[in-house]
Order: structure tokens, then sequence, then C-alpha cells
């Protein structure tokens, strides 16, 4: 096969793409250079795809024998990734910039080039797994490695797109054997560190970051009863859940600490209340899609489990398209969910598909508009 190495610079992506040359495949690497002013230099593990990364890929390329490109996607990462995050900031609601990502960029925009050049796939070091059913049908699994699993942030590929992927570290058994075989093949970057954080706001203050983009005014903090509790210098900076910085000048009855339950950028209202309150019984949303082929009795109860952060464990839950949304309901109250999170759907280690959060219920109160 004539495949497609999404190389970022980072030890997963080129012992993905070693494995694909060594399996056969006819390999060309690409970098994406997804900033129109790259930062020459990482910080630790902060941020990604820096001029650094793409020399980095590009001395992986050179050492296994492979073709290597640098593409510009950074005018269409602006628009379909920062941009939508900047918007959904705005609008109150807390979106996964990796997972938007993939859904445009990697797997859209990448890999509608590689077709129209004429790959027939693109490998990427993800750690999920796409296993061919029965009936020739792809599904998307979880990798081997449960610790490093990613198929939380791939659970908006269709079939169509996993048709046309390849992860070689899906069956891998730890991060550890990919850093010993990238040393062993005398990769430099074999103790590089994994990025973490979002790879557009390297120094981490996402809070700083927004309020630089978004226009920010002083609103009030309420509890859940509408009553005025304090004020705020600009909603964006609150996360559901938070605790601390509230800047409450007097306890609750109870005694208790509050936490943001809710934010509504419409009013420019921080909402607060008790712990018990961030316990959401259901959750629901229209923006939906599906990692394969759609569930036969979707209109009927599921049971399932749902996942609704990178790395958080799964819970057992029932989902059913209702009145033009999919509705989730756990077996347990989930806590602090944010609307704009995804939802993912799992069947064991298939993912089904995921949702946007539009709304919940909240397990001890009435329904948030």
């Amino acid at each position: 096969m004539k495949v497609l190495a999404a190389m970022s610079g980072g030890v997963d992506s080129a012992v993905a793409a070693a494995r694909a040359v060594d399996a056969g495949h006819e390999v060309v690497g690409v970098h994406l250079a997804l900033s129109r002013m790259p930062g020459t230099l990482r910080t630790g593990s902060r941020g990604c795809c820096t001029i650094e990364d793409s020399m980095d890929a590009q001395r992986v390329a050179n050492l296994i024998g492979i073709p290597f490109y640098v593409w510009d996607f950074s005018e269409r990462f602006k628009a379909d990734v920062v941009d939508d995050f900047i918007a959904e900031y705005a609008a109150g609601r807390t979106p996964n910039p990796c997972l938007r990502c993939n859904e445009k960029i990697k797997f859209a925009a990448l890999l509608e080039k590689a077709l129209d050049l004429g790959f027939d796939a693109v490998v990427t070091g993800h750690y999920a797994k796409v296993v061919e059913a029965s009936d020739g049908s792809r599904q998307l699994h979880r990798a081997a490695d449960w610790a490093k699993d990613q198929s939380y942030v791939l659970g908006v590929l269709d079939e169509q797109q996993l048709a046309h992927t390849m992860f070689p570290l899906g069956e891998t058994p730890s991060k550890a054997v990919v850093r010993a075989e990238a040393a062993e093949r005398g990769f430099a970057i074999a103790k590089k560190p994994d990025s973490h954080d979002i790879c557009f706001i390297p120094d981490g203050d996402t809070a700083a970051w927004l309020s630089e983009r978004i226009p920010s005014a002083t609103g009030d903090i309420v509890d859940l009863e509408g009553n005025k509790l304090g004020e705020h210098n600009g909603a964006t900076s609150y996360t559901v859940g938070q605790r601390k910085g509230l800047r409450i000048g007097f306890p609750a009855p109870d005694g208790k600490p509050r936490f943001v339950l809710e934010i509504r950028p419409k009013s420019n209202e921080v909402i607060v209340g008790p712990k018990e309150a961030l316990a959401i019984s259901q959750l629901a949303g229209s923006r939906l899609s599906w990692a394969g082929k759609e569930p036969v009795n979707i209109h009927e109860p599921l049971s399932c489990q749902i996942q609704i952060r990178a790395h958080a464990d799964p819970v057992d839950a029932h989902v059913v398209f209702l009145d033009g949304e999919l509705v989730a309901t756990p077996i347990e109250p989930l806590n602090s969910v944010a609307k704009g999170q995804s939802c993912v759907i799992y069947v064991g280690s298939r993912v089904l598909g995921q949702f946007t959060i539009d709304r919940t219920v909240s397990a001890v109160s009435q329904p948030v508009p």
C-alpha cells in the first residue's frame, strides 16, 4: 500500500512510520505546519508543531529512508480548531481542541489530500485500533495499553475515514516499549517528552490566552435561586467544577464551599452552588457521529459505557436517540460535566460514536436551560 505517515516530530509518530516501512508499505512522511508563527523551540512537554518538531521529523524520515514534506495547514487549523475553540468558550462551552483537530485536520483535510494524491491510507502514532468486522466494515477500538489509549479523541472518525487509517501502535503494550524501540532504531527523540496541554497555548494559561481574544465584562456570580453573591471580571475565566478563586464575600448558609455549576454568556453570569449540584444524571446533544456502522436499534435504550474526558474512566450508561438528540443516562451520576465536552460511547473496547454535550440534567435540581 502507498501510505502517508503524519509525523509530528514525536516518538509515537516516528515509530509508527518506521513500522509502516517494516510492513512493506510505500511510505511518505509529512509534517503538518499548523501555526503561521511557530516557535523555534519547545518548552519541555508544552506545545507542539514547532520548527524543532519539524526538524525532528525530518531526521527520522532520513533515518528510515522515506521522502519527507512539510504541508502548511495553518489557515485550516486556525479556522476549524483555534477559532472554533474561541467561539465555543465565548458561548459558555468547554470544547476539546484535540478532538476537533482530529476531526477537521488530521482525518479530514489531511486524509482528503492524501486520497486525492493517490495514497491508500494515512498512518498516525495514535494509540487505538481499527478492526475489520466480519461484514468488511471498519470499527474503532481501544488500544492494548489502556493507560495510553487515545480512542476518545478519535471518536469523531466515521467508517470511511477508518477504512483509510492505520494505527501501528494499537497493539503495543506500553509507551516504554515504543521508546525502547525508538532508541534501538537510533532515533534521537527516543526520550523526547510527550506534548501536553493545548498545542496553540504552549504556556498552559488558557484563561489568560482567552482573555486576549474574548472581550470580558464584569458580571454577577449567583446561586441556583438567582441571588447575587459576588462579581466576576470575565465569565470565560471560570470552568465547571471550579472551587477556588470565586471571590465570594460570605460563606454559604451551611458553611460548605461553593463550586461553579454553569456559565451563562447571554446574561454574563457564573452560577455557583454546592458540590452535590455538580452531579449530572443525564446529558444530551444533537451533534453526533458514528465510528462505523450506526447501531440498528438506537431508538431503543442501548446499554454501553460513556466517557466525557480523554483521561476519565468510562461509566456504565444507557443511550437512546430521542426527539432529535442522543440522550445518555449514566447508571451513577457524573460530576463536573460541561457543555461543549464530547461524550464518547463505548461497547466493551469498541467506540460506537460520540456527541457534543448541549444540555445536562442535574441529579439534585431542575434541568439547566
